[in-house]
């Protein structure tokens, strides 16, 4: 009978990290950034029914790089235990913090367990306050840690360089457009040196927003609303009409 191989607990971490790291990274990034009036997600996304960014709660918002089947289970078990503890407590016993420690829990659990491979996915929960100062943005990788971000963060494909761009032009205090078109500049940037063209139609873009008069801040932004967004400029010097809700925003 022939002795099985000896892995260190370490070697085998180190094996099942690697193995996760390298599935993120097959996937599209995505950006979540902090402007004025709330906290703006960005991502390419060809896909028009496979979203990358869902409500959670109220003010709750969640993003997903890697595999889709795995963070949709993640993003199920989130909405079902936000709901289940709004319901049984308090609609504002519902939190970013408490919702990150629930999926850190889980990707832990997981990445050490020895019976399943590790989940291929990065994630990041966030949730608007009152003010910028109370906004809340965690990360979460593949390992189950929690990172505590501000300002803005980038997951999946190339985080790292595009974590580099976003750390060195943003600003507090941005508008919704500027946020907008900084996250579009980064997620275009290449490792060569030379920017790539994303179109709108490729955009996904949601919004947790502070000021909708809504107890729900999470709304998409689609359509005109998000090419006008994209061309600011433009738009300042010609006459629009306001945009319809139906037509151009999705809540969830």
């Amino acid at each position: 009978m022939s002795t099985p191989f000896y892995v260190s607990p370490q070697q085998a971490m180190a094996d099942r990290a690697e193995y996760a790291r390298k599935g993120i990274a097959r996937g599209r990034s995505l950006v979540v950034i902090q402007y004025a009036d709330g906290i703006v997600f960005v991502g390419e996304n060809p896909s028009r029914a496979l979203h990358k960014f869902s409500e959670i709660y109220d003010r709750i918002g969640f993003a997903a790089a890697g595999k889709y089947n795995e963070y949709e289970n993640l993003r199920i078990g989130g909405v079902r235990y936000a709901d289940l503890r709004g319901y049984t407590y308090d609609r504002d016993d519902v939190t970013a913090r408490g919702l990150a420690n629930v999926y850190a829990q889980t990707l832990g659990t997981i990445f050490s367990s020895v019976g399943e491979k590790p989940y291929e996915v990065e994630l990041v929960v966030a949730e608007v306050g009152s003010t910028p100062e109370e906004d809340q943005i965690y990360r979460l990788p593949h390992d189950g840690s929690i990172v505590d971000e501000h300002g803005s963060v980038a997951v999946g494909g190339n985080a790292e360089q595009i974590s580099t761009f976003l750390d060195q032009r943003h600003q507090e205090g941005m508008s919704l457009a500027e946020a907008l078109r900084l996250a579009v500049q980064a997620l275009s940037n290449q490792t060569n040196g030379a920017d790539r063209e994303i179109p709108a139609e490729r955009l996904e873009v949601a919004v947790l927003d502070r000021t909708r008069p809504q107890q729900r801040k999470f709304k998409r932004i689609v359509g005109r609303q998000l090419s006008r967004l994209l061309q600011a400029d433009v738009a300042k010097t010609e006459p629009t009409e306001a945009p319809s809700d139906l037509e151009e925003t999705e809540d969830e």
